[in-house]
């Protein structure tokens, strides 16, 4: 399975990115994960269903310093190997 992920709220300046990379590799899960330009954070996840399922719901939370307002989720097609913080877009 893989998700893209677009998250909104206050998710830049408070780790979400670190937190979530390491929320990913703990669950086994490939991809990666930015910051974007407007203030949200992208990434693309993918791996066994139930650990994407598990990551999206975490994302929903995010960090304790984070307010995650929204988590927008859609479909795609790819093959990921690792994860990786990617820069800034």
């Amino acid at each position: 399975m893989v998700r893209p992920l677009q998250i909104f709220g206050l998710v830049q300046g408070v780790g979400f990115r670190y937190h979530f990379m390491a929320q990913a590799q703990g669950l086994g899960l490939a991809g990666w994960v930015r910051n974007r330009r407007g203030g949200s954070v992208e990434a693309m996840v993918a791996g066994a269903p139930e650990a994407v399922e598990a990551l999206i719901a975490w994302a929903r939370r995010g960090p304790a310093a984070a307010s995650v307002e929204r988590v927008d989720v859609t479909d795609a097609e790819g093959t990921f190997s690792g994860f990786e913080l990617r820069p800034i877009e």
